[in-house]
């Protein structure tokens, strides 16, 4: 079937659940028979960027259906493996292969790109289970004695090598066991929870609290990241995400109240006040960690009145970037409340958002080139309204005043449905991609409102760089000092090290730029390198010195943060 756009055949897509104990059956997204294939609109954007034609569509790329290796070379000596088997259960441990890729791997491009191939690298030689927080401390203290690696997996979505095993060693997946609600309190609005809890049971155990909690109200975590259907709360605390409705509710970090941890230093427990001023917080430097100082056994956070009805969705086309911007800061400077999700998208990403929705061409389209707003400049910003039924309104209200007043047309709150409905869907169109050799990846960093035209401008020079690159740029956390930019690149490349080169040659550019190496996804061992120069030698050797102290023999996660 051809589309009309473009001219260009829809082609075969792989709508098969992957073959079990297959390397597909690792990196493929979410749940293996579910499927987002790209639109007719998308498909076309691609192809015209790109510069695509029905040959390129002619055969898959490495489509990653053999099977993973039984047997791989290992490292542990056997009395190792029986001390752990001794302490969780013979049950709960694995050597096989396929486990050991499977809880060694991410969700990264480059991750992808190495299982396509059946590149089997920097994998754990154990996988263990642990039942409760004494396995996890007995097992910790075994390693730390013995000198064995040990890592932590929650639900597998890092984006950023954090799941990487290059000494080998173990890994604890802590979604197995520890995965229960531990204690809730409806008086102070705090839940307690194993670290293994998956995103989409912690929300519905709080949606519905009157019949799970016996609670008076219902109530909502606040924290959706786009990987919240198969990510767990443990991983938004060790990489400090950002949930899609942050602006409103905070980030992971944000949320935290208290934390119990085991390292190979010993065991401890912060404590779960509102606000403290006995010294430094070592709740604080706690999360972040990513497995590098212990291994989270518990984690106490914040929750909050659950109220669907009131949401208020709006969506708004601004004439450039720069109204769209100033808008946005108007708004996270204006005192009067937040949305809870708010997003800004530069002028590339909303020529694709127009292509992609058949909105090209339409009544919507020719309105808005008559009143000066055309492809290439005009920027879509929406978002979305929520809370007590007032302060939703006054918020939505406050937020078209400030649209107005920047130039901002009211598109009415569709836009804003037609990206809720896909928000957790999404990734799964990477698959359908990277069959045909298509590669769509993000990077994303935190960055001042003082210093964000310049961050946006110099960084999607460098990946306009690259021929035949599509660059779509949004900002969606918001706070009075500045906002995030997200970088989102769709392009091809030949192997591994062309990609691997010109996705650090945007790494390097966003910190020479002035942006954080990471606003939610964590460093892990992708943003490790450049940690020094961007923190300065003075806190990486605060870091080094609160490493020593907790993991003195260097087996917590070796290699993640740069430590």
């Amino acid at each position: 079937m051809k589309n009309q756009n473009s001219g260009l055949s829809m082609p075969p897509w792989l709508n098969t659940p992957p073959t079990q104990q297959s390397f597909r059956s690792i990196f493929k997204w979410g749940a293996p028979e579910a499927y987002k294939n790209p639109s007719h609109g998308f498909l076309a954007v691609i192809a015209r960027g790109l510069g695509l034609c029905d040959n390129d569509f002619m055969s898959m790329a490495d489509t990653g259906e053999n099977q993973v290796p039984r047997d791989l070379p290992f490292a542990l000596d056997k009395q190792d493996v029986l001390a752990v088997e001794k302490i969780v259960g013979k049950e709960n441990i694995s050597c096989i292969g396929y486990d050991r890729v499977k809880f060694s791997s991410g969700k990264a491009m480059e991750d992808l790109i190495r299982l396509r191939s059946g590149r089997v690298e920097a994998v754990c030689d154990l996988v263990v289970h642990p039942r409760n927080k004494e396995d996890v401390a007995q097992v910790v203290a075994l390693c730390h004695d013995r000198k064995i690696p040990v890592h932590v997996y929650g639900g597998g979505t890092s984006v950023t090598f954090g799941l990487d095993c290059p000494k080998g060693g173990i890994t604890l997946v802590m979604s197995t066991h520890m995965d229960k609600m531990i204690a809730f309190n409806e008086t102070d609005q705090t839940i307690t929870v194993g670290p293994g809890m998956m995103g989409p049971v912690y929300e519905d155990l709080l949606n519905r609290a009157p019949l799970t909690l016996g609670a008076e109200k219902s109530y909502t975590g606040g924290h959706f990241p786009q990987s919240f259907e198969f990510s767990s709360v443990g991983g938004w605390v060790a990489a400090m995400g950002s949930g899609q409705a942050s602006s409103l509710y905070g980030d992971a970090a944000d949320l935290v109240i208290a934390q119990e941890y085991v390292t190979p230093a010993g065991r401890f427990k912060t404590l779960g006040y509102p606000a403290t001023a006995t010294g430094p917080r070592i709740n604080e430097i706690m999360k972040g960690s990513e497995g590098c100082f212990g291994v989270l056994v518990a984690v106490t956070l914040k929750v909050f009145e659950y109220l669907p009805g009131n949401t208020r969705p709006f969506a708004f086309m601004f004439p450039d970037f720069d109204l769209a911007v100033r808008a946005g800061r108007r708004i996270s400077q204006g005192r009067f409340g937040m949305p809870a999700i708010l997003r800004i998208s530069d002028a590339e990403e909303t020529d694709v958002a127009m292509q992609m929705y058949g909105l090209e061409g339409s009544i919507l389209d020719r309105f808005l080139r008559f009143r000066g707003q055309g492809p290439g400049t005009r920027c879509l910003v929406m978002g979305q309204a929520e809370g007590e039924r007032g302060f939703a309104a006054n918020v939505a209200r406050k937020v078209r005043q400030i649209a107005r007043q920047h130039r901002g047309i009211f598109l009415t709150g569709y836009p804003m449905k037609k990206w809720y409905h896909g928000r957790f869907s999404d990734p799964y169109l990477r698959d359908a991609l990277n069959d045909y050799g298509i590669l769509i990846d993000t990077l994303e960093c935190s960055v001042t409102w003082e210093n964000l035209a310049r961050l946006h401008r110099s960084v999607r020079a460098v990946v306009k760089e690259r021929p035949c690159t599509i660059c779509m740029t949004h900002a969606s956390h918001f706070y009075a000092q500045g906002t995030n930019l997200y970088f989102i690149f769709i392009t091809r490349a030949k192997g591994l090290g062309e990609f691997r080169s010109y996705q650090q040659s945007i790494i390097d550019a966003i910190e020479k730029s002035g942006g954080s190496l990471s606003h939610h996804h964590g460093v892990g061992r992708m943003m490790a390198p450049w940690m020094e120069r961007h923190l300065g030698l003075a806190q990486m050797d605060i870091l080094r010195a609160l490493k020593a102290h907790l993991d003195p023999r260097g087996i917590m996660n070796p290699g993640a943060l740069g430590l």
